[in-house]
């Protein structure tokens, strides 16, 4: 398929996206701008003491996560494909006095406007799903890596995503290493349901074979892999909420989340 045709309409969904998760109870952002952290107990363990590191946050949206880290003393550079995104970001870090920059453009790009190689390269929860081909973004990670940084990524596991959740039961009807464009069509988001925004996107499947081979073959070594039944987002339906404030499912048939940390090899 045309994936640039698939890019630009997962891009006009991200733009609008942006308006309607910014005034969502999901992502608080009044809280944050008061000081909550929007980063969760997982990323925080996997990367610890952040201060005076150099950071690349790839597929950052408006930018909580990034400007995040920037408030634990690193320095930051986020990148996403939604113009309105990296807007909103970019305000977000001038009215809250911090240092973080920001770049618009599509994740597989980043090597064509970012030069800088980082002592750590991160992204997390949905953003594998958005790309056709996962070799180049292992390879883009490489590059922006000095030898001796990490990647790291705590992602939505790819059972998870094996059902279309337009439907009620949600169906598995996806295949785990399915290699054709998953599209759907739906009102709202993730983020405010009752939004009248239609949402049209373009995904892929990866399973973490895939996953573990990109990043691999580009140069990384695996450090861990490691799968979740909890997640801190209340994405899917029918999860229950444990004693950890966690979501999980009722029999916890799969796993949730999966978290990888590779290292750069050389000094």
């Amino acid at each position: 398929m045309d994936f640039s045709e698939a890019f630009r309409t997962n891009k006009i969904t991200w733009n609008q996206k942006v308006a309607v998760h910014a005034a969502s109870d999901f992502y608080g952002l009044a809280a944050f701008k008061n000081g909550k952290s929007s980063l969760n107990r997982y990323e925080l363990s996997a990367l610890g003491d952040v201060s005076g590191k150099s950071l690349l946050h790839l597929q950052c949206h408006f930018g909580q996560d990034t400007l995040s880290w920037a408030r634990l003393g690193a320095m930051c550079t986020g990148v996403d494909i939604s113009e309105e995104g990296i807007k909103l970001a970019r305000k977000l870090n001038a009215d809250m006095q911090l240092d973080a920059s920001f770049i618009c453009c599509n994740v597989l790009d980043t090597s064509l406007f970012v030069s800088e190689k980082f002592d750590i390269v991160f992204t997390s929860y949905g953003v594998i799903d958005w790309l056709p081909n996962l070799k180049p973004w292992a390879e883009i990670i490489s590059e922006r890596l000095k030898p001796g940084g990490f990647f790291y990524i705590v992602e939505f596991h790819p059972i998870a995503w094996m059902f279309d959740y337009t439907v009620s039961p949600p169906a598995m009807i996806y295949g785990y290493q399915q290699k054709e464009a998953i599209y759907e069509e739906y009102e709202g988001t993730y983020a405010d349901q009752s939004s009248a925004m239609v949402s049209k996107e373009y995904g892929w499947n990866h399973g973490l074979g895939e996953v573990i081979t990109a990043l691999s073959d580009a140069g990384l070594h695996i450090e861990y892999l490691r799968e979740h039944a909890a997640s801190p987002y209340d994405i899917f339906p029918n999860l229950i909420k444990n004693a950890d404030g966690m979501y999980e499912l009722p029999q916890n048939l799969y796993p949730l989340l999966f978290e990888i940390k590779a290292t750069k090899k050389g000094r």
